[in-house]
């Protein structure tokens, strides 16, 4: 291919096009069958090119030939082709700039509405939307509480493809999940991925209410923390948000990091669950309420109170609350 052609190429012409227009600049008197043999097309597909060609403004009917086309030469047909595209460019560009405004304007509203008023999101696409939103757009930090003894996989695998643009960005997240997760292979996985990409995790026996603060500016919280699948608020007050991140802190600063192991404290032998789990039931819990707590079963919570009561010689869970008093660790 000549430069010619490459350059009519690049100016939008086909290949079989561009070859006509210099063949009839080349041999301004040949016709249809003359510019086939020489471009080594047939007539029809000269036709075409011609067809082409005159929709660029690039040949016109030869005065002197009738029934013949003339080419138009570059300095003038060239020239006015690329002065329409510069022209339709700049269109497209204000149309792009405009639309961007209305864009910019729309998001603004959206989020002075939210600052005002908070947003209630209903439903799991609505929650799942704002998350990806929030995610995309913070800088700095991202807290997370996230209690309940397991996560389903595909929760996991949604938060991790959401998470790695902040992580790749260098954004710190510290997350909290329960003491009874480590007893599960799905979040476990997840957690130790988030460690190796420099993130915080830790684990407590109880969590307050699901919790997502980002940037110390904007936080997620369920409309029911009991079915945290049927919505969430949007909150962005100052006030409310700062509350969010004091209750996040003073979980997280007794929390223990995962990896760690949760030593049985020396005095009384129990373990965190443990006496989180005796305070329970102290203050009249039923087993299954004081699971759903710590995030294990009932048949765990048996199995917690046999142990505490064989420790303590007790023969009933009521001795074993008044021996537990007497010895200071309630």
């Amino acid at each position: 291919m000549t430069l010619g052609g490459r350059v009519l190429e690049a100016l939008g012409l086909t290949a079989a096009a561009a070859a006509v227009y210099q063949a009839m600049l080349d041999q301004p008197r040949d016709g249809v069958d003359q510019l086939a043999r020489h471009c080594n097309l047939s007539p029809g597909q000269v036709h075409d090119c011609l067809d082409e060609l005159g929709q660029l403004m690039l040949v016109r009917a030869s005065s002197e030939y009738p029934g013949q086309m003339r080419a138009v030469s570059p300095e003038v047909g060239l020239a006015d082709m690329l002065a329409r595209q510069e022209a339709e460019l700049a269109a497209r560009q204000a149309q792009v700039a405009a639309s961007r405004a209305a864009v910019t304007r729309m998001v603004a509203e959206r989020a002075e509405h939210r600052a005002t008023h908070g947003e209630r999101l209903l439903g799991m696409d609505a929650i799942q939307s704002r998350l990806e939103q929030l995610a995309r757009a913070m800088t700095h930090e991202c807290l997370g509480v996230h209690p309940g003894a397991s996560h389903r996989p595909e929760d996991l695998a949604a938060a991790r493809a959401a998470d790695e643009g902040p992580l790749a960005r260098g954004v710190t997240m510290k997350t909290l999940y329960q003491d009874s997760t480590r007893n599960d292979p799905h979040t476990t996985t997840h957690a130790h991925w988030l460690l190796n990409q420099g993130s915080e995790v830790r684990t407590a026996p109880v969590l307050p209410q699901r919790l997502v603060i980002f940037d110390r500016a904007h936080a997620i919280v369920p409309i029911d923390p009991a079915n945290t699948r049927k919505g969430a608020l949007h909150v962005t007050e100052p006030g409310i948000v700062n509350a969010l991140i004091d209750l996040f802190e003073q979980t997280w600063n007794t929390a223990v990091p995962l990896g760690a192991l949760r030593l049985d404290e020396p005095q009384t032998g129990l373990t965190d669950t443990e006496r989180e789990l005796l305070r329970l039931l102290g203050n009249g819990l039923t087993d299954d309420v004081a699971g759903q707590r710590l995030g294990i079963s009932s048949r765990t919570v048996g199995r917690h109170m046999a142990s505490i009561m064989e420790r303590l010689g007790a023969t009933s869970r009521f001795e074993a609350g008044i021996k537990a008093a007497h010895r200071g660790w309630l």
